[in-house]
């Protein structure tokens, strides 16, 4: 079994700051992908952010220049540092988290989801 919970989440004012983070715990072997998805009322879930085992990263054009996704690989965290958050980046923010378990088999789990709500 593989868990994830996140943490981070909350209400902020526009330009502040917050950090999301996922840790995983579990029979888990490897990690391949972390990464961090939204969705907001009314709207499809779409991906924020990505990172490799590697560090490669890849983010929603909407949040470039704003948002840092990083993981920690000893700990099976990863983060998502978000700076000048705008009202449309209100959403339920959820960890997605791709490996393998202990016993070789491939997993995808997603994260409980937590709010970010950005207003004044």
């Amino acid at each position: 079994q593989v868990q994830l919970v996140e943490s981070g989440g909350g209400l902020v004012q526009p330009g502040g700051s917050l950090r999301l983070s996922c840790a995983a715990s579990g029979n888990i072997f490897s990690i391949s992908y972390m990464g961090w998805y939204r969705q907001a009322p009314g709207k499809q879930r779409e991906l924020v952010a990505r990172i490799t085992s590697g560090g490669t990263t890849n983010y929603a054009d909407s949040v470039k220049g704003r948002f840092t996704i990083s993981r920690d690989n000893a700990k099976n965290t990863v983060y998502l540092q978000m700076n000048s958050l705008k009202p449309e980046d209100t959403a339920v923010y959820y960890c997605n988290v791709v490996g393998s378990t202990t016993a070789r088999t491939l997993f995808q789990h997603w994260g409980q989801g937590t709010q970010v709500t950005v207003s004044s």
